[in-house]
């Protein structure tokens, strides 16, 4: 199977950081949302050099990366610790997405063209022939039809904001899997979503984006939900 790898919007760079910054960026994020680094430990910078094989410049930058998304808090003359990926951090995360997406999807519902539609519906077809069975890949053509709809739009800082969330949600919902009435919703919003973009609707197509990316947000949380009953129970 072709390998498939969504891109951030043209002109958003995913991190903004140096490339070696940019990599030690995602190893550290892994290993605190796979729970190799827990809630609340500290996180040293020569400690974070030496794992990861790179020099101190790199981790400070990552470290103040993961700050700004949240993974990752400050405390006076405490230096840098773990912020728990609780319910709470994930809802705020989504709730943004609730209020930027359909503002992007309006915009682009103006001014679609055919090959926007073409590439959607070329993307979804690769969706369904996937049908769930590698989730990393549905993740990332997911991603894609999404980045079609907002990579052009000419705020690039709400493209920015929704590009860096995603890929928080998408780093967090890796842990878990899809229901299969959550498998059957998203197919249908996708396909719903495209015949209202050829259809000019655009705010039906702002609203369905809205309760597409609440559900989404709202069965990470389920999920979550489940996970630490069946650890206490």
């Amino acid at each position: 199977m072709t390998e498939f790898k969504a891109k951030p919007p043209v002109g958003i760079d995913a991190t903004g950081a140096s490339t070696e910054g940019a990599s030690v960026y995602e190893l550290i994020r892994d290993d605190i949302i796979e729970g190799r680094l827990r809630a609340n430990e500290r996180l040293v910078v020569a400690d974070l050099a030496q794992r990861h094989g790179t020099s101190t410049n790199p981790v400070r930058e990552a470290l103040q990366l993961l700050r700004g998304e949240g993974f990752v808090i400050f405390a006076p003359n405490r230096g840098a610790r773990v912020r728990p990926i609780d319910q709470d951090f994930v809802r705020d995360i989504y709730e943004i997405g609730v209020l930027i997406e359909p503002a992007l999807t309006r915009w682009f519902v103006g001014m679609a063209t055919q090959e926007d539609i073409v590439e959607l519906e070329r993307i979804q077809r690769l969706i369904e022939e996937n049908n769930f069975a590698d989730q990393l890949r549905h993740s990332e053509l997911d991603t894609a039809f999404h980045t079609v709809m907002y990579e052009r739009h000419y705020n690039r800082h709400a493209a920015e904001l929704w590009w860096k969330h995603r890929e928080v949600l998408r780093a967090v919902s890796r842990r878990f899997n899809f229901t299969l009435s959550r498998r059957a919703q998203v197919l249908r919003d996708h396909r719903e979503l495209i015949e209202l973009i050829k259809a000019g609707e655009a705010d039906k197509a702002a609203e369905l984006v809205a309760r597409h990316v609440e559900g989404s947000g709202r069965h990470i949380l389920e999920q979550m939900r489940a996970a630490s009953a069946a650890r206490a129970g």
